[in-house]
């Protein structure tokens, strides 16, 4: 239909009208008519997707009231989703490495193999008195390194053995240490032997290694000469502990009781730590096993010349007494002292070679001559333990071979070693002795019914 159809006072009406509207629309307030965003806003679709960094409250929440957002506010929450971001992301999974000594090793050659730094060795090395038992590591020990990142070493692990393990973490410039010890399981074992060539062959086909068998002559050393007195068809008994770290046999533990049946008499001992801590072996009535002397002070030799006041001299073929015991051994093999007492002379002579005196309280000295070397820091004046090491064979002096020349004087006067009566160690006190027989009979019980299980098995 076009205008020109439309009565004239039509036209005139519409045109007043919308005049009349137009004045009215602007002389009232614009705040409630809709704005061409909000128009935009409600006839949108509704959507899943986020608002963008910057966006109303309005722009973000359809059908919201808009509230214009503070430029500090976006900055709040933009800093909140960082932290949230930063702790909710993984940290970066740690190098940890296990290597084993190798043979020639140092620390220095193992961190530069590894890749680890020169500075971190330095500070491990220096800022934690446990370093420096890291000067002495062996082949086939266990390192374990945490690396960092960046390629700091955070955390160092060495074990020294399966119980002990020295474990070191970085702190800022330092190490801080910690001796980490591990209880093992303890199983109660026994074996038996007898004897047919030697105290070792036995031991083996027993089934002890030689350093058990060592300590099990250690035992019973003062009532035994284990080089003239082990004959054919001697036996023994041995109650100890077999060490376990997670199922798996780390080495032995204490022997806890023994039965050693030298040429017929029978020597028993048991373990026992007294009111102040000092553990010994003592015989079922309490006697100490150990005396206040050796019966010989080098273990397992060969006694090659006895005491003898009238024996013919192998070098210059001539009768001269012999105030003492010859023992042969290999060259370097330990000589010990025989009891408590003070070094008297260390010293040198052309007929002694290399020689120590001991003196052992007032009426006592050994003589130790022949020596290859003297021990480390053995000098006039030192005070030694029944045990140590003074010394080593060897074939300085008047000597034929490598030996060991033992004298032992009471009061000036040579007697032979091999015979002279003893002084033993003090006893357990009366006070102890209830409590020691209660802990040695079911010991000794044990091992009296396994030895007889033995001997009725190999009976049969």
């Amino acid at each position: 239909m076009t205008l020109g159809r439309f009565p004239r006072t039509h036209l005139l009406t519409a045109v007043g009208l919308t005049a009349f509207l137009t004045t009215l629309a602007l002389l009232l307030p614009d705040t409630d008519a809709p704005q061409d965003d909000d128009i935009a806003l409600l006839l949108a679709p509704e959507t899943t997707q986020p608002a963008a960094a910057g966006d109303t409250l309005a722009d973000a929440a359809p059908g919201a009231v808009a509230v214009p957002a503070s430029e500090g506010t976006i900055e709040h929450e933009t800093a909140h989703t960082a932290e949230t971001v930063a702790a909710t992301r993984p940290e970066p999974a740690a190098d940890i490495r296990t290597t084993a000594v190798r043979p020639g090793d140092s620390l220095s050659a193992i961190f530069k193999r590894e890749g680890l730094s020169a500075q971190d060795l330095h500070l491990l090395m220096t800022t934690d008195p446990l370093a420096k038992r890291l000067r002495s590591i062996f082949p086939g020990q266990q390192l374990k390194l945490t690396v960092g990142a960046d390629t700091t070493l955070d955390r160092f692990e060495y074990a020294a053995d399966a119980l002990q393990t020295l474990v070191f973490v970085r702190d800022g410039d330092r190490y801080v240490g910690e001796e980490v010890n591990r209880e093992p399981e303890r199983i109660q074992s026994f074996k038996h032997g007898l004897i047919e060539n030697s105290l070792f062959l036995a031991s083996q086909r027993a089934g002890l290694n030689d350093a058990m068998t060592m300590r099990l002559a250690q035992i019973f050393q003062w009532d035994i000469d284990f080089v003239l007195d082990i004959r054919r068809g001697d036996e023994f008994s041995v109650l100890f502990e077999e060490l376990y770290v997670d199922g798996e046999f780390i080495g032995y533990g204490n022997i806890l009781a023994a039965e050693f049946v030298n040429r017929g008499r029978s020597y028993q001992a048991v373990r026992y730590s007294g009111a102040h801590g000092d553990t010994h072996y003592y015989s079922p009535d309490g006697r100490p096993m150990r005396q206040a002397f050796l019966r010989a002070p080098v273990e397992f030799s060969r006694i090659s010349s006895n005491f003898n006041m009238n024996r013919r001299h192998p070098l210059f073929n001539r009768n001269m007494p012999h105030r003492g015991i010859d023992y042969a051994a290999p060259t370097g093999t330990p000589i010990l002292a025989a009891g408590d007492g003070r070094v008297a002379t260390a010293s040198r002579t052309e007929a002694n070679g290399n020689y120590v005196i001991l003196q052992h309280g007032q009426t006592v000295t050994t003589k130790y001559l022949h020596l290859s070397r003297f021990a480390q820091g053995l000098k006039q004046g030192a005070r030694v333990r029944q045990g140590q090491v003074i010394g080593y064979v060897g074939a300085t002096g008047w000597a034929s071979g490598p030996h060991l020349h033992y004298e032992f004087l009471v009061n000036g006067v040579h007697q032979n070693p091999r015979t002279v009566k003893l002084p033993q160690a003090e006893p357990i006190p009366r006070s102890e002795i209830a409590k020691f027989k209660a802990h040695a009979a079911p010991l000794l019980a044990a091992l009296n019914d396994q030895r007889q299980q033995q001997q009725i098995a190999l009976a049969r």
